[in-house]
């Protein structure tokens, strides 16, 4: 077995052939390097911007949300917890980190529901946590007070074979039902489980588990846009077609459809190297990216900018985490991107950079953003799973 993982290092190693051996061999990811100071990382924000560390030592900081009392909750990947990051005493720090729920299988998507009480709010002491781990959904007893989860059942099972580990949750603007997004087992390929490479939706009524959108090869993140109300996912492209192809993605994603991956990319562009001869009789049927992203950049969370407490020129822009390469020749990535949008979710010129500084001048790669929490008045935070670290970024003129 030694043999065998050293062999699997060495091949990871090397570029050409990383790709190939990724559905065999888990890509490793990076050891975090705990931050003394932000300053360390130099990030450069918008005028009227500053970067403050919420919270540090979170090693794999991934998904964050928060619980029904307003405390911080994020997933960690690389070590299977889920921790809380209380701050009671509202310094915009969190006062420790507390272990909700520990040695779970990659744990990432989060999604807290509560009862209903009737009178337009909810029951803040009966609230269900949702863990989305790599072969699982499962729900758990939630207590705010105590910040503590009870498990009480496996809502569903996921398939846990090949690559792309994350499994990630949201709620369904209709309300009745929680969509999974699956990564693909492979780099590119056709999948013989259908649940791969698509979005799932559990029927929270029915407790029963349908297919809602397909083609998808790695949609990490997803989001609801706050005034058509549609879905918005982020897509990694396949590897190993050069520097510059294919881009990544952002996708608007529709009930039952299809967007094209393994034979297209992009703008319905067929990929010859994955199917040079024969095209799938439903080609015709891919629905084309929304927006295209620079090849490797690894498109993770995104949120969209609220009209409360932000200046009126970001709002509905779509903030995008650029995770960062790992195999192109130079890096790309490693940065919080701006798209400017309209109210209807248009473009309305080219994406810009809004937070940079996760990679030094010289290339070295200090930090990953991952997760992208934005709030009325003003603030977001920002997740980095190489960094250990949750960053809160205000205008100056906040606490």
């Amino acid at each position: 077995m030694l043999v065998i993982g050293a062999l699997a290092a060495v091949l990871l190693l090397m570029s050409p052939l990383r790709g190939l051996i990724s559905g065999i061999f888990p890509l490793a990811r990076p050891s975090p390097e705990i931050l003394e100071d932000v300053s360390s990382l130099s990030f450069s924000l918008p005028e009227g911007f500053e970067a403050h560390v919420f919270a540090r030592d979170i090693p794999g900081a991934r998904v964050m949300t928060r619980d029904p009392k307003g405390t911080l909750v994020v997933s960690l990947l690389d070590s299977g917890r889920v921790v809380a990051l209380p701050n009671l005493d509202s310094d915009q720090k969190a006062d420790r980190t507390i272990t909700v729920l520990d040695n779970l299988n990659n744990p990432h998507g989060l999604l807290f529901l509560c009862s209903d009480t009737g009178f337009e709010s909810v029951d803040q002491d009966d609230c269900t946590l949702f863990v989305a781990e790599s072969h699982r959904v499962a729900a758990y007893q939630y207590d705010a007070d105590t910040y503590s989860a009870t498990f009480e059942k496996t809502i569903v099972e996921l398939p846990d074979d090949g690559g792309h580990d994350t499994r990630t949750l949201m709620l369904h603007p209709d309300g009745k039902r929680i969509l999974i997004s699956v990564g693909s087992s492979c780099n590119v390929c056709e999948e013989k489980d259908k649940r791969r490479a698509a979005i799932l939706a559990y029927d929270l009524t029915l407790e029963t588990t349908k297919t809602f959108a397909t083609g998808l090869r790695n949609t990490v993140f997803m989001t609801t846009h706050y005034v058509t109300g549609d879905i918005w996912g982020t897509d990694m492209g396949r590897d190993l077609l050069g520097d510059d192809i294919p881009p990544d993605e952002i996708n608007v994603i529709a009930e039952g459809a299809w967007y094209g991956w393994p034979w297209f990319y992009g703008k319905n562009i067929e990929d010859l190297k994955f199917s040079p001869n024969a095209r799938p009789s439903f080609a015709q049927q891919a629905v084309e990216s929304h927006l295209d992203i620079p090849a490797h950049s690894a498109p993770l969370g995104i949120a969209f900018v609220p009209e409360e407490g932000w200046p009126e020129e970001l709002w509905y822009d779509a903030l995008v985490a650029y995770h960062g390469s790992w195999n192109r020749s130079i890096p790309t990535g490693y940065k919080i991107v701006r798209f400017p949008l309209n109210s209807r979710g248009m473009p309305e010129g080219p994406a810009v950079d809004f937070m940079t500084g996760f990679m030094t001048q010289n290339g070295r790669v200090i930090g990953r953003p991952v997760d992208i929490l934005i709030e009325p008045g003003g603030s977001l935070y920002v997740s980095d799973d190489r960094g250990g670290a949750i960053y809160r970024i205000t205008s100056r003129q906040l606490p």
